[in-house]
């Protein structure tokens, strides 16, 4: 098993000097900050998301609350540590946060038994099945940047949900005469439309997702049977290609959508026979990817696991945090969501300890902790999306904030202390 890697943390961020923006899955860091008036603007990029973000963290934060009353964090604590202790079988869930929160909050789960699940669970769980099953081939940013000639994306454009997703990959960029992007099960973005050296097609017959990427595979392995002229000829390109990169957003894929990861996966390992391909996941946000890997690393088990009285468990399909919650199979909740509103905590009668950055609600019954944003207003680190990278994140400002690793490990103590 791999051991967290080392990395210098980085000092605090000054206005106009580089920050590494921790609210998509890209952690860009080729951009800069410029303060205005209580807060920071983007510097180089007019991405939507970060500038929402950037708004959001500018608002003033909410005080510790119990019940919807304001109290000293001491007491906010007490009453989270009170709560966690009388549960029989705790959720914590969101897990925004991260490498040092998501490290500080695996001994709460131990001892509590807790079950652990990311606030995008089913989104992870695409990848994560086919990983355990048939292992996978994952290229990095810089790679398809460099290399890749024909990229092609399903389910969508994830320019969506990523704003500088094209710019990332190279896109529009002389460093690769010439590219081709395609996308099969949605339109071709707009974006890219008249950028130099860029081709787009699309390819939307053939049926659903399911059966496109099924042809599609079909149509790469040269098996006999007929496929829509449009898949036939995506085919014929990816055979062609030096290097071809399948994009896989894991929150565009529907229910079920590990078959259709592991297909692409199937895709890859042919046209590795002849050429170069890879797939690039694409997914891992609000701290999901880094707080799987901390997971792994410290139980040797990936979410959706816990530490309960049979010893480490792993339920990917049972323990997702909206069937717990719905079956009635958990009575705690611990929600952590330093990041941002979305995704939103589920609604549920259970009480619920929540660990929330700016702009997150405080539940009506239960307590709320307000926590630093990591990237604002501490310092931390952070997995990239294509998994090799983890970025240290810079505090730009001193918002008075614990951090979730500071919130957890006092959450912790007062457990055992109730406990023993």
């Amino acid at each position: 098993m791999t051991a967290p890697p080392t990395v210098a943390s980085a000092p605090p961020a000054t206005a106009g000097t580089a920050w590494t923006c921790p609210f998509c899955p890209l952690l860009c860091d080729g951009f800069e900050l410029a303060r205005q008036g209580d807060g920071y603007t983007l510097q180089g990029s007019d991405c939507p998301r970060a500038a929402a973000a950037l708004a959001r963290c500018a608002a003033p934060s909410v005080g510790p609350q119990v019940d919807g009353r304001e109290v000293a964090l001491d007491a906010a604590l007490d009453a989270a540590a009170a709560l966690l202790a009388a549960s029989r079988q705790l959720l914590i869930g969101g897990l925004g946060t991260d490498v040092a929160g998501a490290r500080a909050l695996y001994p709460l789960a131990c001892a509590l038994g807790a079950i652990s699940d990311p606030a995008a669970g089913d989104t992870l769980l695409h990848t994560l099945r086919t990983l355990q099953d048939r292992g996978q081939f994952t290229t990095s940013f810089a790679e398809v940047r460099n290399r890749a000639d024909v990229v092609v994306c399903f389910g969508g454009s994830p320019r969506e949900a990523m704003p500088e997703v094209w710019r990332r990959l190279g896109v529009g960029e002389p460093l690769v005469a010439q590219r081709e992007v395609a996308f099969v099960g949605a339109p071709a973005d707009t974006a890219l439309g008249g950028v130099a050296g860029v081709t787009t097609t699309s390819v939307t017959d053939g049926g659903d997702l399911f059966d496109q990427v099924a042809l599609l595979a079909a149509a790469v392995a040269q098996r006999k049977g007929a496929v829509p002229a449009s898949i036939a000829a995506l085919a014929d390109r990816l055979r062609a290609a030096r290097y071809a990169v399948l994009v896989l957003q894991s929150s565009k894929l529907p229910a079920q959508g590990a078959l259709i990861a592991e297909a692409l996966n199937q895709i890859v390992a042919t046209l590795n026979r002849t050429t170069r391909a890879a797939v690039l996941p694409l997914g891992g946000g609000d701290g999901m990817a880094s707080a799987n890997y901390v997971h792994t690393w410290l139980s040797g088990l990936p979410l959706r696991s816990r530490a309960g009285p049979l010893g480490l468990e792993h339920e990917p399909l049972r323990w997702g945090a909206q069937s717990l919650l719905a079956g009635g199979a958990v009575d705690a909740l611990l929600w952590v969501a330093s990041y941002g509103t979305e995704p939103a905590r589920p609604a549920t009668e259970v009480p619920t300890v929540v660990l929330g950055g700016p702009g997150v609600a405080a539940p009506s019954k239960g307590v709320f902790i307000p926590v630093a944003t990591p990237g604002i207003g501490t310092a931390g680190h952070l997995f990239r999306s294509d998994g090799g990278v983890t970025l240290p994140l810079v505090a730009v400002r001193d918002d008075g904030l614990p951090s979730v690793a500071g919130v957890a490990r006092q959450l912790t103590e007062r457990v055992k202390a109730r406990k023993s």
